[in-house]
């Protein structure tokens, strides 16, 4: 790692005091396909889990990413592809605290997969070498409350019924509504869990490289109240 100008940053303490402290962008070693061809998914697992852990205590790596940007202009071997909602309040890249190069992001309103996603999947890990497959719900997600109330609207409805199968499935007698954040969070979980066995189920390649342990393909629920990932 090579330094760069010193950049100085405010930080805000729970009990609301400003701390002010001085960090050095740092210009990561860019992935080789070596190295990238070298890591199992345990130890992608657990960088992706090391790197949370700094997000949620506000200890996130200072990244020069004009230089980063440089160093993968020539080829990419990122390490793992995380499907994630498109909410604008899960920030992937800083949730794992991973920079320029490191993993390969899907977007989808409800992180559902469908043939495209499954084809970027395959692309990021039978193409390109990751080792993990991530799959993130998070709570308070709109596209799981839309589910849950069974909104009909425009294309919206379209995109829902790939997420209201793992709201029917669950077995609850309280209130089934949005209302509720228990079913809410119940119904967050079982579309992760949905997700997993899709990607297994319509994906043979993905599958053949989990059973042959080239491959972990995971879950896991972001808390939007503390940044932390509670993997599944």
């Amino acid at each position: 790692m090579s330094p760069f100008k010193k950049l100085t940053i405010h930080v805000e303490s729970e009990s609301g005091e400003i701390r002010t402290r001085e960090i050095t962008p740092l210009i990561e070693k860019v992935l080789t396909a070596a190295e990238q061809a070298a890591l199992t998914p345990d130890v992608v697992i657990q960088s992706l889990k090391e790197g949370n852990q700094r997000f949620v205590e506000g200890e996130l790596t200072a990244r020069d990413h004009t230089k980063q940007i440089r160093k993968t202009v020539d080829g990419q071997f990122p390490k793992a592809v995380i499907l994630s909602c498109v909410d604008s309040r899960v920030p992937v890249e800083d949730v794992f605290d991973k920079g320029i190069g490191d993993i390969f992001v899907a977007r989808v309103a409800g992180n559902f997969v469908n043939e495209d996603i499954l084809g970027s999947m395959e692309f990021g890990c039978k193409v390109s070498g990751s080792k993990v497959i991530l799959v993130l719900g998070h709570e308070h997600c709109g596209a799981i409350k839309a589910a849950v109330d069974n909104i009909k609207i425009g294309n919206i409805t379209a995109m829902l019924s790939k997420i209201r199968p793992a709201v029917k499935s669950l077995k609850y007698d309280g209130d089934r509504t949005s209302k509720n954040p228990e079913f809410v969070h119940m119904a967050c979980e079982s579309n992760v869990k949905k997700t997993l066995i899709d990607i297994r189920a319509n994906s043979p390649i993905l599958k053949e490289m989990e059973s042959l342990g080239e491959i972990k393909i995971i879950g896991g629920i972001y808390d939007m109240n503390t940044g932390a990932v509670d993997f599944l």
